[in-house]
């Protein structure tokens, strides 16, 4: 009983004191599982040298997948979004029979996501996070995450709708009347269910107005009581829309 104890004290240092290991002769499953105490204790940075250890000495053994996977994740803890995806995305190529693969796609995703900035600077990053979550969703269906995946592709695309209409907005300012109009119309065409469609739809038919093109204003209007009844401007549009139509009858 002495004994056992003994074993089970040296077996705990052993996995315990992460740093004071000489791993050169474990085995692989060894390795690896040294490697996720290390990142379950949140030492990253020894984490990361034993993952990528294990990648290179064990070239052609099943825990290679995971610890790619997992060497992803640590890129991730750190806050190293693109290096992240740039791990998951090897898994994905190299291993496409892992285990880990729909984990991998998501966090992939969960990286660009991170990366994503501020509305009014460039979206290349959400841009990617949109494609890499709708991979997601396309290729693993019926995954537990889908349905954050589909919150996220929604939050990210009311991002770039934001920049669009945004983007209308100052050109409306600037006095670009047909760029204006063209980013409004983006803004319904390609985000048509984002919070700033209704936006973009009144502040359309408002410029058609001031620049006399009532008949085309007229048309936004009756689109808009349709499309979106539980806005805020609806009240305002029934008006314009008997505004115009009664000048345009008069003017028949």
């Amino acid at each position: 009983m002495r004994n056992l104890l003994i074993l089970t004290v040296f077996a705990l240092y052993f996995w315990g004191c992460a740093s004071s290991i000489d791993t050169v002769n474990l085995g692989a499953e060894d390795r690896l599982k040294y490697a996720l105490n290390l990142y379950e204790d949140e030492d990253y940075q020894e984490a990361l040298n034993e993952l990528q250890s294990i990648i290179l000495q064990f070239p052609g053994n099943t825990v290679v997948d995971n610890a790619q996977y997992y060497l992803g994740m640590t890129r991730y803890k750190r806050g190293e979004y693109i290096l992240g995806a740039y791990e998951f995305s090897k898994l994905i190529k190299n291993y496409p029979a892992s285990e880990s693969i729909s984990d991998a796609q998501y966090m992939l995703a969960d990286c660009y996501y991170r990366l994503s900035p501020n509305f009014q600077l460039d979206q290349q990053y959400t841009q990617k996070g949109i494609e890499e979550f709708q991979a997601f969703i396309d290729f693993f269906p019926a995954d537990e995450k889908v349905a954050e995946a589909e919150q996220k592709i929604t939050e990210l695309n009311g991002k770039l709708a934001h920049k669009e209409y945004n983007t209308a907005v100052i050109y409306e300012k600037l006095e670009y009347y047909t760029a204006a109009l063209k980013y409004y119309e983006n803004v319904l065409d390609i985000f048509h269910d984002s919070e700033y469609a209704p936006l973009a739809s009144y502040n359309k038919i408002k410029l058609l107005i001031y620049r006399d093109r009532n008949a085309e204003a007229l048309e936004e209007a009756d689109r808009f009581l349709q499309k979106f009844p539980d806005s805020g401007r609806y009240s305002d549009v029934e008006s314009l829309q008997s505004k115009l139509k009664t000048e345009l009858s008069a003017s028949k």
